[in-house]
């Protein structure tokens, strides 16, 4: 049976790819994408008897950092690119 759910051994081959200095950030509510601090890794059992791990932000005031930068936000495709308006010729005033 495959599972649709990102497994441990997943994660840790997507990690394996990274810098392993940068701080680790969950991306949180494509709604309003925020930006929230890892704190603890959780191991434990589901209503099935499966093993599941919880990554939980931290319980202090600043694990929320603010919004998620626009290009995560693109990459997740939460949000779509947004591109800037094109240019109108400006408007004269009259008389001139």
């Amino acid at each position: 049976m495959t599972s649709p759910e990102m497994t441990v051994g997943g994660l840790i081959d997507l990690l394996s790819a990274c810098d392993r200095s940068a701080p680790v950030r969950q991306a949180m509510n494509p709604f309003f994408p925020m930006a929230h601090r890892l704190d603890q890794v959780v191991e434990s059992v589901d209503e099935t008897g499966r093993k599941v791990v919880y990554l939980a932000e931290g319980r202090d005031k600043d694990a929320q950092l603010g919004h998620l930068p626009p290009e995560v936000a693109v990459a997740l495709t939460w949000q779509g690119p947004v591109q800037a308006p094109p240019c109108r010729p400006r408007r004269r005033a009259v008389g001139n």
